[in-house]
């Protein structure tokens, strides 16, 4: 496993991390959710992503049981959770600096830690004046319950605002982004969000690297039974399906073949060429699928620029 810095800070990730979403609770119990954490740890990787919507909080309750029994040092591993949808009541929802507080606290609980290493504004709130939020994830820093503060799918513009009224009051800006990234959604992150890395170094914890199983080429011609798409509440996901060009999928299939190699495991290294990268979040609902990701990067010499160039041009 190689580590990456969070961008400009010092912060090492490993460039593969693993997280919850959909898979804890919905497809994982605590026994394979387990076995996918210690093999992942084993393997070098030491970021797992969370976040209070998942599972309605549910995940980070799973993931925090497994880390009481898995007892790693704690400076040994990077945890994270996101701030948004907390619940239904007015106040259990949005970046408000209420709920960012409550937020913060609840999935300290849940995970039963002292302190959270990265936390995600899930997403940008138009209800909640940028600067608001700011402050909040500044005083979370000031108390040591958080050590960064990031965005998850926010326009460049509301960053760079934030950093902004961050620069003007003194306050810590946001390190890191949770965009998605993949072979066929790639317009925000390689222009939109260019200027990001450039003037404020951003780090990005990207997720859905396989464009949630497209990628694998196992929804070409049906959605298989038990899938993330037919996940209640994850309906949204089957929809989106609509808009794929798979052709860029069937190209990926057959140079993967050439190469001798998965889809999946080309689809994660093309991510990872991209030096804007600083982790890749794996997802699995198996451990055998967590192990045919991981393995991705004994394939990374082959995973040349002509490939890239190749897939891109597709």
């Amino acid at each position: 496993m190689e580590y990456r810095r969070l961008g400009s800070s010092g912060l090492k990730i490993s460039e593969l991390s693993f997280g919850s979403w959909v898979t804890f609770v919905n497809q994982l119990n605590q026994k394979s959710a387990m076995d996918c954490m210690a093999y992942a740890y084993e393997q070098g990787v030491n970021f797992f992503d969370n976040a209070e919507a998942y599972a309605a909080g549910q995940s980070e309750i799973l993931m925090g049981i497994i880390l009481k029994k898995l007892r790693w040092s704690r400076d040994s591993y990077i945890v994270s959770s996101k701030v948004f949808w907390g619940g239904e009541l007015p106040t259990q929802r949005g970046l408000s600096k209420k709920h960012i507080h409550d937020a913060c606290n609840a999935a300290l609980n849940r995970l039963q830690l002292d302190y959270l290493d990265l936390f995600f504004c899930h997403r940008p709130d138009p209800d909640t004046p940028i600067i608001e939020t700011v402050r909040a994830m500044n005083d979370l820093i000031t108390q040591g319950k958080i050590l960064y503060w990031g965005t998850s799918e926010w326009s460049a513009e509301d960053i760079i605002t934030a950093h902004n009224e961050a620069d003007k009051y003194g306050l810590v800006g946001p390190s890191m982004e949770q965009p998605q990234y993949n072979i066929i959604h790639r317009e925000r992150f390689e222009n939109e969000y260019k200027k990001l890395f450039k003037k404020y170094g951003m780090g990005t914890t990207i997720w859905s690297p396989l464009a949630s199983g497209i990628l694998t080429g196992k929804y070409n011609k049906k959605i298989p039974a038990n899938s993330r798409f037919t996940v209640k509440g994850y309906e949204w996901l089957s929809e989106s399906i609509q808009e794929v060009d798979f052709k860029k999928v069937e190209k990926l299939i057959k140079l993967s073949n050439d190469l001798n190699m998965k889809p999946s495991q080309l689809a994660i290294q093309w991510c990872l060429k991209n030096d804007n990268v600083s982790t890749v979040i794996l997802g699995a609902s198996k451990l055998s699928q967590l192990k045919e990701n991981i393995k991705s990067n004994h394939f990374k010499n082959k995973v040349t620029d002509e490939v890239v160039s190749e897939i891109n041009n597709a």
